[in-house]
């Protein structure tokens, strides 16, 4: 039987960190709103605040508040469209009404390329390539050195599935901003998902870039681990799951497991670090999923079926697990 051991694949969450100035700051800023609670300006800055920090939920609710206290004011409907452009959970709908406000704003500011650029990612978002790239494009004619521009067509290339040119378009945003954090972390994917090791370079500038961001740095470490530094990674992995979130720390004891199991073949080591992985995050399946092969080329079938019936808890659609448990099950 062919052993079936999983890997968790690397994921990127961009999830920014708050630093204790930044709480400083956001406290004064709740003051003075509770002072001014109608300051539509206040209200803006507070809710820019949240969607620079991926707290969608609460920056609608900003933009909703100085929309209804000043909707023709500009900075407020472009506030308001960006946050309904930018939240996960939009809906066309959503994506209609601010594709209506940058058109109204660009009727007063024609040569702004952050309102092209905006307008273009509604149309992007609505399959409108043609139409998205005919902004773009007006964008780069204004200034051709704006970062978000190629960044777009980065995107709109990748899911169009056109590799060469979302690599191209991600390699010039980086060049027109060496500071490009995402563009380092997407090149890197795009090169690691290649197979081509030059992925590491992209992730350790993006690492430097920002020390402190776990995402780069557990997007190293998984980086050297498949392509032949594992020394490093184990390091990395292993100072990871002692200084990180719970996120992070569950990733970084998984894949210490997964090295000791695939390439030392050390079962008991492996297993520990499942262990580890799991206290962390109980609802790891992997961890489970993969222990259970551990205790099944030991020879207790029992403690593997028992690992493969918990990873199909947490996760009972992952049919690895359960074709592992029928095949042994009979034996």
């Amino acid at each position: 039987m062919k052993i079936a051991v999983v890997g968790v694949a690397l994921v990127f969450a961009f999830v920014s960190c708050n630093t204790e100035e930044k709480k400083t700051e956001t406290l004064s800023l709740e003051k003075a709103i509770e002072k001014y609670p109608d300051s539509v300006e206040l209200i803006v800055k507070r809710g820019r605040d949240r969607l620079d920090n991926f707290d969608f939920k609460w920056a609608m609710s900003d933009a909703a508040m100085a929309f209804r206290l000043d909707s023709n004011n500009v900075v407020v409907k472009k506030f308001y469209a960006d946050v309904l452009n930018n939240r996960p959970d939009r809906n066309s709908e959503d994506i209609y009404i601010a594709q209506r406000h940058y058109h109204e704003l660009l009727k007063k500011d024609p040569k702004n390329q952050e309102l092209l650029v905006s307008l273009a990612s509604t149309y992007s978002m609505l399959q409108d390539f043609e139409k998205a790239f005919e902004y773009i494009n007006n964008a780069l004619k204004i200034d051709p050195r704006y970062r978000e521009a190629y960044q777009l067509k980065g995107s709109i290339y990748r899911a169009l599935g056109q590799t060469d040119l979302m690599k191209s378009s991600y390699e010039t945003a980086i060049q027109q901003d060496p500071d490009f954090y995402e563009g380092y972390l997407m090149l890197g994917a795009i090169y690691q998902e290649e197979k081509n090791p030059v992925c590491i370079e992209y992730f350790t500038t993006a690492a430097k870039l920002r020390p402190k961001e776990m995402e780069a740095k557990y997007s190293l470490a998984y980086a050297k681990q498949h392509f032949g530094k594992e020394e490093d990674a184990a390091q990395m992995y292993r100072k990871m799951a002692r200084d990180t979130s719970d996120y992070y720390s569950s990733q970084a004891y998984f894949q210490l497991g997964h090295m000791k199991q695939m390439l030392y073949g050390d079962l008991d080591s492996a297993k520990y670090f499942y262990t580890k992985a799991i206290t962390v995050e109980p609802r790891l399946y992997q961890a489970y999923h993969n222990m259970g092969v551990c205790y099944d080329l030991e020879g207790d079938k029992t403690n593997a079926l028992r690992s493969f019936s918990k990873a199909l808890k947490y996760n009972p659609e992952f049919e690895l697990s359960r074709e592992y448990a029928d095949s042994i099950r009979f034996l």
